[in-house]
């Protein structure tokens, strides 16, 4: 079967977890992240034309981003994809593979994610800058609450860091069903997920909690998130750019947290706030 490739490139302050919902909805069946941007993909019989080129139109003029379109001859995709999908290091300590990739002698912590149409493969900046700040993280014994999972792969990681108890919350039925297959994979089924927003966070408080998802989500959450947090617990926020890091450590400090520290890369930050 001939599939549509669409390519959205120049997300600067739009967080494409937004693009990507929304272009699942016209009908896309998986999607790509790049260091550009992301890149989505329709079978040829469910390209509605019309529909998707007045979406491209609208969302590239609201939100500053270009977009490319190109048919793809049929093609052998899981070839393709295993090709092109490498596993990813970081710190030297955690390794993010697919299924199909063997495991490397000398990795403190592998995890295993098949992404499917959820955000969260370790490739973006965003969830290795969390993994980052998450293995300088002391989380034996702890209570853990990852907002926003996608695939899982924070709380894949917290529950192999030994922590007592890990949540791992999503509004996307994708990523929540995603987020069951990869625990699964991982032997993680002791993480408890959940298909919902902050109003289903479960009580009591969390020594921990980690919420990677858009600069605005998190502006409108960060009370929230210092709600369920202990005295002296641990905030960890990335999906935004370094220029919003400011405007982050302010509602923060408002909620009763202190910036402690964060990292970047490409313009993008990993940040870490004190109860």
């Amino acid at each position: 079967m001939d599939y549509i490739e669409v390519s959205i490139t120049n997300f600067t302050g739009f967080d494409p977890e937004i693009v990507i919902a929304q272009m699942a909805d016209l009908g896309f069946e998986s999607f790509t992240e790049t260091e550009s941007g992301i890149q989505g993909y329709i079978s040829e019989d469910m390209y509605n034309e019309t529909a998707i080129n007045e979406y491209l139109q609208n969302i590239c003029k609201d939100h500053g981003l270009l977009s490319d379109i190109q048919k793809i001859e049929a093609q052998n995709w899981n070839e393709i994809w295993e090709s092109e999908y490498e596993p990813v290091i970081i710190a030297g300590k955690c390794r993010v593979r697919a299924p199909f990739h063997l495991p490397l002698a000398g990795m403190e912590y592998e995890i295993v994610i098949e992404p499917r149409m959820s955000f969260g493969t370790a490739h973006h900046e965003t969830t290795s800058l969390m993994i980052e700040l998450l293995l300088s993280e002391q989380l034996n014994g702890k209570r853990v609450l990852d907002m926003g999972c996608g695939t899982g792969v924070l709380a894949i990681l917290a529950h192999k860091m030994k922590a007592a108890q890990v949540v791992a919350i999503d509004n996307d039925e994708w990523a929540y069903s995603n987020a069951l297959d990869n625990m699964e994979k991982n032997d993680a089924m002791a993480v408890k997920v959940i298909k919902g927003e902050r109003e289903d966070i479960p009580m009591p408080e969390y020594d921990l909690i980690i919420a990677n998802i858009n600069r605005n989500v998190l502006l409108n959450d960060i009370p929230v998130y210092a709600g369920f947090l202990k005295n002296q617990g641990a905030l960890l926020l990335s999906g935004f750019y370094l220029q919003d890091l400011e405007q982050i450590s302010v509602a923060a400090k408002r909620a009763g947290l202190t910036y402690n520290n964060h990292r970047s890369e490409n313009n993008w930050v990993g940040a870490k706030f004190i109860k």
